[in-house]
């Protein structure tokens, strides 16, 4: 089983940027659609992006413009760029693959003020 690190947020305000980083314990190389997800309090964990082994992306439509995923096969990463960030994306962010899921991390705590 392959155990998931989410590390890099914090508190920001609105505007700011933040990069996210999702290490995996083990080795993503062969996995094609890895994805970052995020649970507002109150709701349910939420798509945010989607990357496959061939550098195809996907976003959500809150996500278009704003923030950018990518991944390093060598490092076992998946990052999450994220712009011009607003209250809204206040979260608990997460990544996993998206079939078969690993069991989640503890998620990156991501705080947009006002």
């Amino acid at each position: 089983q392959v155990q998931l690190v989410e590390s890099g947020g914090g508190l920001v305000q609105a505007g700011g940027s933040l990069r996210l980083s999702c290490a995996a314990s083990g080795s993503i190389s062969n996995i094609n659609a890895m994805a970052w997800y995020r649970q507002a309090p109150g709701k349910q964990r939420e798509l945010v992006a989607t990357v496959t082994n061939t550098g195809f992306t996907n976003y959500v439509a809150f996500a278009k413009g704003r923030f950018t995923i990518s991944r390093d096969n060598a490092k076992n990463t998946v990052y999450l760029q994220m712009a011009n960030l607003k209250p809204e994306d206040t979260a608990v962010y997460y990544c996993n693959r998206i079939l078969n899921k690993w069991d989640w991390g503890q998620g990156t705590q991501v705080t947009v003020s006002s």
